[in-house]
């Protein structure tokens, strides 16, 4: 079982800065990818950003420039430099990660896993 546990959140003005992190505990031989995903109210939810155990990025165009992931794979966790922040980046934010559970000959076994959410709010 792994575990995600967000923090970070909250109410900022437009143009503000936030910074959310996220760290995986629990019983995996290591994470191969991390990502954080928001959902807005009405909305489906959305991939934000992921990174790769190996430093490989991506990131929506509605925050490139904007916002920076980053990864510590020593400490398993992942953290979301959000600048410039807009009333339309209001959303839960949800970390994600795909953890290695089991070593396996051909392909290494994974779980797919969720944070709670943590509530990101932009007044404008």
């Amino acid at each position: 079982q792994v575990q995600l546990v967000e923090s970070g959140g909250g109410l900022v003005q437009a143009g503000g800065s936030l910074r959310l992190s996220c760290a995986a505990s629990g019983r995996f031989v290591r994470i191969t990818t991390m990502a954080w995903y928001r959902q807005a109210p009405g909305n489906e939810r959305e991939l934000v950003t992921s990174i790769t155990s190996t430093g490989g990025t991506w990131y929506a165009d509605s925050v490139k420039g904007r916002f920076a992931i980053s990864i510590d794979n020593a400490k398993n966790t992942v953290s979301l430099q959000m600048n410039s922040l807009k009333a339309e980046d209001t959303a839960v934010y949800f970390c994600y990660a795909r953890a290695v559970i089991a070593v396996q000959a051909i392909v290494d076994k994974t779980q797919d896993c969720w944070g709670r959410g943590t509530q990101v709010t932009v007044s404008s």
